[in-house]
């Protein structure tokens, strides 16, 4: 476990890799003992920081949502990181992909809520109960962490590897079957990656309601209006300026986005 002094640091560090576009060196090697509780209070002191500034919450994000993704990093739960007001992007507006460190995007089928979540206890049935629409989406994720070395502790404490996210129109939850979307994503005629929702967690809504209950724990509520991304249906995909990637889903339609 960390000091706060060595946990304020790395924040520090993230920040300017961020901002600077110049990825840091893996955290273990150089902080070590640096565990997942670490890895939380610094993705927080990062979150409060952009807050401060002006930014606001509009949502939360799991990761490591597949088995495949938990053996790879040794852990037997997902992870989690926070949605801002500043990581939405718009269908119609090219990014700027040399704005990113490394970025790549994943595709998933995001969950708006209609009312607040339970904490402890939610359960998928909750989650259905509580979303107001499910939404085809394309997470950007980016690493700011050196060529994508990380482990969990590092795509935790640099906030899940978030850095943007874009979503459709959608519609309700019951209107079809949460376990059986079907997702393709492409660019231009070329099929980059394919995947279903049940690759998330076997039920996307389980996903939502994990969180739901682990983020209960730290005193962190659900909330109306915000926007949920479970986690990737697909492998994700990195980012080629001037390429525009489309995600279409069997009963949500396509999501695009552009980099410049």
């Amino acid at each position: 476990m960390l000091s706060d002094r060595h946990r304020l640091h790395v924040a520090q560090q993230l920040r300017s890799a961020e901002h600077g576009r110049t990825p840091v060196e893996p955290l273990g090697a150089r902080f070590p003992g640096i565990d997942t509780e670490d890895a939380y209070e610094i993705q927080l002191l990062n979150i409060r920081h952009r807050l401060a500034a002006g930014d606001r919450v509009t949502g939360h994000k799991v990761g490591l949502s597949s088995p495949v993704m938990q053996a790879m990093m040794g852990v037997d739960e997902p992870d989690y990181g926070h949605l801002l007001h500043s990581m939405e992007l718009h269908e119609d507006t090219p990014v700027p992909a040399a704005a990113y460190c490394a970025p790549r995007v994943e595709v998933e089928v995001g969950f708006v809520l209609g009312e607040d979540l339970p904490g402890e206890g939610c359960s998928v049935a909750d989650v259905l109960a509580a979303t107001e629409r499910v939404v085809p989406a394309l997470e950007l994720i980016d690493s700011r962490i050196a060529d994508w070395r990380i482990t969990i502790a590092d795509t935790i404490a640099d906030n899940a590897s978030s850095a943007g996210y874009v979503t459709g129109e959608g519609r309700a939850p019951r209107e079809l079957d949460l376990k059986a979307v079907d997702a393709t994503l492409t660019n231009g005629s070329d099929t980059l990656a394919s995947g279903r929702s049940d690759a998330v967690l076997g039920d996307p809504a389980a996903s939502v309601a994990w969180l739901a209950r682990t983020v209960a724990r730290f005193g962190v509520q659900l909330r109306k209006g915000h926007l949920i991304l479970p986690g990737s249906c697909t492998r994700a995909v990195d980012v080629t300026a001037g390429r525009t990637y489309t995600a279409d889903f069997t009963g949500l339609g396509p999501v695009s986005l552009s980099f410049s």
